[in-house]
């Protein structure tokens, strides 16, 4: 476990990463080999997500293998674990400790990411008041993989938060191959997919399938 950044990473560095596939990473007994599925097909965004309690093990595995290929490593709702495993960032909602008031964590972060979830103009609209660094919106087609993701709203709705935003965007909710592209012509700056990876017959085969169609569509 680590106290300090090992590496001397900017803000803005971290901030340059910000596009393209996101993989969120669920904690259960196939997290790390989910995780090195999808950086070996090319994504380069992972968020670690331990709704029932971080596995310690599990983390520094992530830490590990995310700093070997040179991509971010967010984790969900615990902006102390974010410090003491040495993350790129912390990705918090309206339920989690520095939502509601980001200026404490930012404090405590300094060059680490926030990434902040909303779903509507009105919350992405408060969001631009606060010092964070991206936003997570949906969802936008429903989904299975988080009970919490309420009502989806849809590419037109994610269009107009997209488009208030003064930060990047994370789309998530229900994306796959088949709706992609309809994610990436809204304007966004990434795309999150939990089961796209994890579910798939071939995780590693399912990552690279969404990466290539991703850059893709970009180019």
């Amino acid at each position: 476990m680590a106290t300090n950044e090992t590496t001397l990473v900017t803000r803005a560095q971290r901030v340059a990463q910000l596009h393209g596939m996101y993989a969120i990473i669920n904690e259960d007994t196939r997290t790390v080999t989910i995780a090195n599925a999808a950086l070996a097909g090319g994504v380069r965004l992972l968020q670690y997500r331990a709704k029932s309690g971080i596995r310690a093990e599990h983390l520094q595995a992530l830490r590990e293998r995310t700093r070997a290929c040179g991509a971010l490593l967010i984790v969900n709702d615990d902006w102390r674990a974010a410090l003491a495993f040495d993350c790129d960032g912390v990705h918090l909602g309206p339920d989690d400790e520095g939502f509601a008031a980001v200026a404490p964590v930012r404090a405590a972060l300094r060059e680490r990411l926030i990434g902040l979830s909303c779903g509507t103009v009105a919350e992405a609209q408060r969001a631009n008041a606060e010092d964070a660094d991206y936003l997570g919106v949906g969802a936008v087609y429903a989904t299975g993989s988080k009970t919490d993701a309420g009502v989806p709203i849809g590419i037109d709705g994610l269009r107009a938060v997209a488009a208030v935003s003064r930060y990047p965007v994370a789309a998530i909710g229900g994306i796959s191959t088949a709706t992609i592209d309809a994610v990436l012509a809204s304007g966004v700056a990434m795309a999150a997919v939990i089961a796209a990876i994890a579910s798939a017959p071939d995780p590693e085969s399912a990552a690279r399938a969404l990466v290539e169609q991703w850059y893709d569509r970009d180019a």
